[in-house]
């Protein structure tokens, strides 16, 4: 009995070694998979995040044409607004699938200045319907667009911890 005794301290600290080890290693884990699970919803957000402006874009790239068949704008690719229904309807049906997946996964930030800029691109649409000839309105429904834009980025960069990014202005060539 008195060799067990003897032996006694060792086995404690072997136990008492092996539960800091187990300890260890389960607080290692659980942190490893917080961090695993916060970069997952992470790029979720971001690909949400870049699927709503792909699928508000693609809206105001077409807008953008319209305005051109109307003699409002000078893209160089003009698109009357017959022709451009079905795609309008497209797009705007994508914009609304991207908008409720934005309003689960986003940030209330996020999700305000989503708002905004969709609110602003709805308002050029309507112009459009009716068929409106003022390029100055238009100009500054397109600078209203840029701000609003330029907003929901920002807003993304924040909720995303990225660093701020360009304005997404083109200064082009005048011909």
């Amino acid at each position: 009995m008195s060799a067990f005794i003897q032996q006694l301290p060792a086995l404690v600290g072997v136990v008492i070694g092996a539960l800091g080890s187990y300890l260890a290693i389960t607080r290692g884990d659980q942190a490893r998979f917080r961090r695993e699970q916060a970069a997952r919803w992470e790029e979720r957000r971001l690909a949400v995040y870049a699927e709503y402006a792909r699928s508000l874009k693609q809206g105001v790239t077409l807008a953008y044409r319209i305005a051109a068949h109307l003699a409002n704008d000078p893209h160089p690719h003009p698109l009357s607004p017959e022709e451009a229904a079905v795609h309008l309807v497209a797009a705007a049906d994508a914009r609304d699938a991207a908008g409720e997946a934005l309003l689960m996964l986003g940030s209330a930030d996020v999700v305000e200045r989503a708002r905004a800029w969709v609110v602003t691109v709805m308002d050029m649409e309507r112009f459009l319907r009716d068929r409106t000839h003022s390029p100055e309105t238009w100009s500054a429904m397109l600078a209203r667009q840029r701000a609003a834009r330029e907003g929901y980025y920002a807003a993304v960069r924040r909720d995303l911890a990225l660093p701020p990014g360009h304005s997404g202005e083109w200064s082009l060539p005048t011909p």
